[in-house]
């Protein structure tokens, strides 16, 4: 088994590691304090990142988090491709800053959902487009398919009602990928994705929330009222399929999932490299080839969290290496969310601790970690739900049998 990162993603991950020491760690102290401005800095960034996706077959970011095209063919070979991609740029911007890579122009959630179930024409239209994604509702988070918000086909149109909380991006971005029901009736089979841009008449934003973390991206409120969305932005296919239930909308979460894993592995990396430091200089010597009996507590604690940290490395690395090789990776996907998450927020608080007094002081970004990893657990499914798919993935059970 070779475990180590694929040759061709080498340049990749080390200008996202420039970047993100270079770009993203100076801007960090200065958006984390002042929360819902927008990082006017990102915009070059941005640009450039578009100016490397444009005519490339293997674009780098969340538009290439997709299982997109024909079903791998036998002794085709293994493909390393645009989901490792995105995840590997991912953890390594995230060692500089969560929130201000939640904050990228055109690399939101809503581009990855775009990715996941567009068809060609509207990968076409969309192409450029900043996109958030909307799924959370009062009274319905954790379970998605408890969707209320509702979508009524009226001529070449549909009309979208209902409200959505906790939209990443969902004041800036040029668009929001709106999860809603076709029919209440029919359940999950029924919810499908729809494109609403900025502007249209019925949507509007309601409020902006005071986070404890990641206070560099927007976090919105949006209500929709006799929303009228065009009926080809609805994305994918807009029959209700029953046999298949949920599982068309779901395949987003397939693709998004490993990323926001990555997204912990990132910013739970930063921390143990700035807490090894920090006990370096404090004295502790970090020999891997002595026994921990010998070693401090100190330094034990550091090797027991790498240890937890390479585990969920590892596990991302496979849910996104899936994907890109066409195999059903929904439950590998939850197991890498749960693992990284969990991790995380192990992790960067018990470099807190581990630091002292400078771990919880502002002289450090120690403390921002710690506050900025917490979402991580809880957003695109809480570590509970992940569980909770797992489980009926190894038993066999459907969610009415297993909840």
């Amino acid at each position: 088994m070779n475990l180590e990162i694929p040759k061709k993603f080498s340049g990749l991950s080390k200008q996202a590691q420039q970047v993100a020491a270079n770009y993203f760690r100076p801007l960090s102290r200065k958006y984390d304090k002042a929360e819902h401005t927008y990082p006017k800095e990102l915009d070059l960034l941005a640009a450039l990142l578009d100016g490397m996706n444009a005519g490339s077959p293997d674009a780098v970011g969340a538009t290439s988090a997709s299982k997109r095209g024909a079903e791998q063919e036998p002794h085709a070979g293994i493909k390393n491709g645009g989901n490792l991609a995105a995840l590997l740029g991912v953890i390594e911007l995230c060692w500089g800053d969560v929130g201000l890579l939640l904050a990228m122009p055109r690399q939101g959630l809503g581009n990855a959902a775009i990715a996941a179930v567009a068809n060609e024409e509207q990968l076409q239209r969309f192409r450029g487009t900043w996109a958030a994604m909307a799924i959370t509702e009062p009274g319905c988070g954790s379970d998605s398919a408890a969707i209320r918000t509702t979508a009524i086909k009226d001529g070449d149109d549909y009309i979208l009602n209902g409200e959505k909380i906790f939209v990443t991006s969902g004041q800036r971005a040029a668009a929001v990928v709106v999860w809603a029901t076709l029919d209440k009736s029919l359940g999950r089979a029924a919810i499908k994705s729809f494109v609403v841009e900025h502007g249209t008449p019925g949507m509007s934003v309601t409020r902006l929330e005071k986070k404890l973390g990641i206070k560099a991206s927007d976090t919105a409120s949006i209500s929709f009222n006799d929303c009228r969305v065009p009926a080809a932005n609805l994305l994918g296919n807009a029959e209700i399929d029953v046999q298949k239930g949920f599982a068309g909308v779901m395949e987003t979460f397939d693709n998004t999932r490993p990323l926001v894993a990555g997204m912990a592995i990132g910013v739970a990396k930063a921390a143990l490299d700035r807490t090894r430091e920090l006990l370096q200089q404090s004295g502790c010597s970090f020999a891997y080839d002595k026994p921990l009996l010998v070693a401090s507590h100190a330094e034990a604690t550091l090797y027991r969290l790498e240890a937890e940290w390479e585990a969920a490395r590892l596990l991302t690395m496979k849910a996104a290496w899936m994907a890109d090789n066409k195999l059903p990776n929904s439950k590998e996907a939850s197991i890498a969310k749960a693992k990284a998450g969990r991790v995380a927020n192990e992790v960067t608080l018990k470099c807190v601790e581990l630091a002292g007094t400078l771990g919880y002081g502002e002289d450090e970004l120690l403390e921002k970690w710690a506050r900025d990893s917490k979402i991580l657990d809880i957003f695109e499914g809480t570590q509970q739900i992940q569980l909770l798919i797992i489980a009926r993935r190894l038993l066999g059970k459907s969610s009415s049998e297993l909840k």
